[in-house]
């Protein structure tokens, strides 16, 4: 454990940090589930839905710095090109 005033506040600064990231990460997931689990369901139309929710919380997550660029834009990708190839 630190000792110094300045490494202790450090520690707890990254921890608060890697519980926001956690959390971040784990709504992105369940939004992505939710899309996942339309397309099992082979319902178009609440894929859309969910679609658009989860690129909107893709998004929050890049803007805050969660998820890369590049990441992000992949997880968009792959879910449109799912949904969209959907019967």
């Amino acid at each position: 454990m630190a000792n110094i005033k300045s490494a202790k506040k450090r520690v707890l600064v990254a921890q608060t940090r890697a519980d926001r990231n956690k959390a971040i990460r784990s709504k992105v997931k369940t939004y992505v589930k939710k899309v996942l689990a339309a397309i099992d369901a082979n319902d178009k139309a609440a894929a859309e839905a969910a679609l658009k929710v989860a690129i909107s919380e893709i998004d929050k997550a890049q803007t805050k710095g969660v998820y890369h660029a590049n990441t992000a834009s992949r997880k968009v990708s792959r879910l449109s090109k799912a949904v969209s190839s959907m019967q």
